[in-house]
């Protein structure tokens, strides 16, 4: 069974499917693609069945990736087949760990800016309301977070292998 991965934000049309997009390429490029499941969702489902955020879609194409993505509602019985849960901002984590079913399910939920040792604030903001740019930071911010994720990633998987 691949290890898998989730990111959550709030609709998941913005931060978690940029997220989503960047972390499977990581994946890919690191040779893990067989081996590591990349999906996303939202907290709250006002969003569901809806492509990425047309803003969200630029600035993963002009950064060189694909997204072809459609949004949905993270759920309690997902927990049972994700091995991390990430986190886009502390609201996430939050709503996420009072979901989950079990502690060791509260323990899989993660930041994704808590794997960027450069990090000060944890949060991603949500780039939603505002201008452009604020797309083009959020995927600084998931750039320089996938990194300390895929190695942690990497030594789960390879952990697993022996």
């Amino acid at each position: 069974m691949p290890y898998s991965v989730c990111f959550v934000c709030t609709g998941n049309i913005c931060r978690s499917p940029m997220a989503e997009s960047v972390f499977r390429a990581r994946v890919d490029e690191a040779g893990l693609g067989d081996r590591v499941q990349v999906d996303s969702a939202g907290t709250d489902g006002w969003h569901e069945g809806d492509g990425a955020d047309p803003r969200t879609v630029s600035v993963l194409r002009a950064a060189g990736y694909g997204s072809n993505h459609l949004a949905r509602r993270f759920q309690a019985d997902w927990f049972a087949k994700r091995d991390l849960v990430i986190a886009l901002d502390s609201g996430h984590l939050r709503a996420l760990r009072r979901l989950a079913p079990a502690p060791a399910d509260a323990d899989k939920v993660r930041l994704l800016r808590s794997y960027d040792p450069a990090a000060t604030d944890l949060d991603v903001p949500d780039p939603y309301y505002g201008e452009f740019e604020g797309f083009e930071e959020c995927l600084s911010m998931v750039e320089a977070a996938s990194e300390g994720l895929l190695d942690v990633v990497r030594e789960a998987v390879e952990g697993r292998a022996q």
